[in-house]
């Protein structure tokens, strides 16, 4: 696996990973929709302990989601943006918001992705990827 990096938009926070996704993953979540200001988001799930960050400081803003659990999400605290997401749910991964990712158009196009969830909310002109699980909820 190459090393991949990515950061916010500024360039204030940056990070590598050194280790292949878990999964990944499309979110149709009323949370996913408000972070990423668009119908889902692209998430690649990546252990906690590949990542690190090598420029700044994430934010950290927590949220207990409808599940129960607390979620905390990192971002950039000058440009606001996402960088990725934690929670007792996902385990010992960070849910790495792919947008973010350095060359992302290229990585995320040529991905095959694992899941979508929270189908429940997905718009209807979104059509499901083929070969992906499709759930409900999480």
């Amino acid at each position: 696996m190459l090393v991949q990096s990515g950061g916010c938009i500024c360039g204030k926070i940056r990070y590598t990973y050194n280790a292949e996704p878990i999964a990944k993953v499309l979110c149709h979540c009323d949370d996913c929709r408000k972070i990423s200001g668009s119908n889902y988001s692209v998430n690649f799930l990546v252990p906690k302990a590949a990542v690190q960050v090598t420029v700044g400081t994430p934010k950290i803003f927590s949220k207990v989601a409808n599940s129960g659990d607390t979620i905390n999400s990192y971002f950039c605290g000058d440009c606001g943006s996402m960088i990725w997401r934690e929670s007792a749910n996902c385990g010992p991964n960070k849910v790495i918001k792919a947008g973010t990712l350095d060359d992302s158009g290229k990585i995320i196009s040529t991905s095959v992705f694992d899941a979508e969830v929270f189908t429940r909310s997905r718009v209807e002109w979104v059509q499901p990827i083929a070969g992906a699980t499709q759930r409900a909820a999480e």
